[in-house]
């Protein structure tokens, strides 16, 4: 095995090497395709580092980094601005080979001037072959369902649900159904896809706004990112724009990624209802695994977050992990890990003086 750092790789001729070794993996999560790590790369990547694995003479494993301030950002720039297009089921494009996580990250890790390594939104196995002590850890859970289980299992979404979550969907649906026919479209084309996409922005800040927040398309250059990505991953059919209408009445858009029979439901912009009972984004969703179901998708996946619906929706979940490495003989490292030998003995002693006092 033979790694190499590569400083400022030309992405031109990275994004070649990238496809093709897309098509020799078996399991390939969307954020990892050059697709979502390619777009506006010049940009995202302005100290761009490359991890490059060979094996027998075969490209194995790729990994772009972006350095900043010390840190080394797996798949990010380590730049607020510039990664608010969040990433999820982050990690390096690689083969199946036993340790080979382990020894790119720890190629990482030992790159000239790091003194931390950055992973937003990496499975469990990412995290397990990291090397270093987590100065922070936080875990988001990320609710999924699995498709291929439920067509086993007869074919009906609703029946692998709870009773009140059955009775929710169906509640709501039959509201909307009092205002018109119910039609999923999809786009048919990239023309299409962008207005929808422009449409959607408009629904996902109006009620982000009423909340006094920003919502996720809040700068030009979130707008400009996702029209991009838009550009580039709809001709090759992993981006589903679905608008979900009540006769002629918009109820609400889903800005979804679709790869290898994988859903990742990214974004959303829903028409606002006083009524309870309407709930544009549970009718949106069950909708939409609806036509995953029939379309032969295997997962549709509602990434991070515990929203309400999201929970009605996906009977399993998975977590993803965001973290903040250093190494473990740093004086920080070191420190850390004595905290966490202490830490037990720290609070047995305080229960301890509890129970005297």
């Amino acid at each position: 095995m033979k790694i190499d750092l590569i400083r400022r790789p030309d992405l031109i001729e990275l994004g070649e090497e990238w496809r093709a070794l897309e098509a020799r993996v078996e399991s390939l999560s969307f954020f990892r395709s050059w697709s979502w790590v390619g777009c506006l790369a010049e940009e995202r990547f302005d100290d761009a580092l490359l991890l490059r694995a060979e094996s027998r003479g075969q490209v194995v494993a790729l990994a772009l980094c972006n350095r900043r301030g010390g840190r080394l950002c797996l798949g990010e720039s380590g730049d607020p601005a510039r990664d608010a297009p969040f990433v999820e089921h982050n990690g390096p494009l690689m083969l199946e080979e036993p340790g080979l996580c382990a020894a790119l990250l720890r190629a990482a890790a030992a790159a000239p001037d790091v003194r931390r390594l950055l992973l937003g939104g990496v499975p469990p196995a990412v995290l397990a072959a990291a090397p270093g002590v987590a100065l922070r850890c936080q875990e988001r859970q990320a609710p999924f369902v699995d498709l291929d289980a439920i067509r086993a299992a007869g074919g009906d979404h609703l029946a692998s649900l709870s009773a009140n979550a059955r009775q929710q969907i169906r509640r709501t649906l039959r509201h909307f159904s009092g205002m018109g026919p119910l039609a999923l479209h999809r786009a048919a084309d990239e023309a299409e896809a962008q207005a929808m996409l422009g449409r959607m922005i408009a629904l996902h800040e109006a009620s982000w706004q009423a909340r006094g927040k920003p919502g996720a398309f809040a700068t030009p250059w979130l707008r400009r990112f996702h029209a991009a990505l838009v550009a580039r991953s709809f001709p090759r059919d992993e981006i589903d724009l679905l608008e979900l209408r009540a006769g002629p009445a918009t109820l609400g858009i889903l800005y979804n990624f679709r790869l290898r029979g994988r859903v990742s439901a990214y974004q959303s912009g829903f028409a606002p209802f006083t009524d309870p009972q309407a709930r544009p984004g549970l009718a949106c969703h069950a909708m939409a695994i609806a036509e995953s179901l029939s379309r032969g998708d295997g997962v549709y996946d509602f990434l991070g977050g515990d929203d309400r619906y999201k929970r009605s929706l996906a009977p399993h979940s998975a977590p993803l992990f965001w973290v903040e490495l250093v190494p473990r003989w740093s004086p920080t490292g070191m420190a850390l890990r004595a905290w966490q030998v202490l830490r037990p003995h720290a609070a047995s002693f305080r229960s301890t003086r509890r129970g005297r006092s």
